[in-house]
């Protein structure tokens, strides 16, 4: 265990709890988190975790950006939660296909890269999941559920024991941030 994954874990457990509470500060540590992560999946070859923590990164800014500055044609000072429409769904799972068969090629034929089919279809659908949190969409918190569950099985074989145990979190977080942005959205979409 090195000082790089007890820093990622410590930061990642908060930026999800930050996140379940659709509180701002959610963005800049998990940008802390990240960076952190990219050291610690690199040395253990997974090189597709690498580049989703990079992504990570970059596309905290986007959602830290996106939640200071809703639509300016809205009257509300902030995105509202709101419900993944089918053509979203959709496109979603033809990303996540699309970039699990790509990236599982590429990393097997040309990397020494660890589980690569594996690390490729948990990275593709973090990356869409990741994308419908920053858009503030409910059932963000669903798609966490399965490949956070997915994620403690990998990092369990990769002896990985600390991360294993921060993505248990995350599945205690993922929970949690579903049942209160379902109470968010049941406020401003009432029935």
């Amino acid at each position: 265990m090195t000082l790089y994954e007890i820093i990622g874990t410590v930061t990642g457990v908060a930026g999800v709890w930050l996140a379940a509470r659709e509180n701002i500060w959610t963005w800049p540590v998990g940008m802390v988190s990240t960076l952190m992560l990219i050291y610690v999946c690199f040395d253990a070859r997974l090189y597709a975790d690498v580049g989703l923590n990079i992504f990570y990164f970059i596309t905290s800014a986007y959602g830290w950006y996106a939640w200071l500055h809703p639509d300016p044609d809205s009257v509300q000072t902030e995105i509202p939660v709101t419900r993944t429409q089918p053509l979203q769904w959709l496109w979603l799972s033809v990303f996540s296909v699309v970039f699990t068969l790509g990236l599982g090629f590429f990393l097997t034929h040309f990397t020494n890269a660890d589980l690569s089919y594996t690390d490729s279809a948990t990275t593709g659908v973090s990356l869409a999941a990741y994308w419908m949190m920053a858009r503030k969409k409910l059932e963000n918190w669903l798609v966490w559920l399965v490949v956070d569950s997915a994620y403690v099985g990998i990092y369990l074989y990769k002896e990985l024991y600390m991360l294993a145990g921060l993505y248990f979190v995350f599945l205690i977080l993922a929970t949690d941030g579903y049942i209160k942005w379902r109470r968010a959205i049941r406020v401003t979409q009432p029935a």
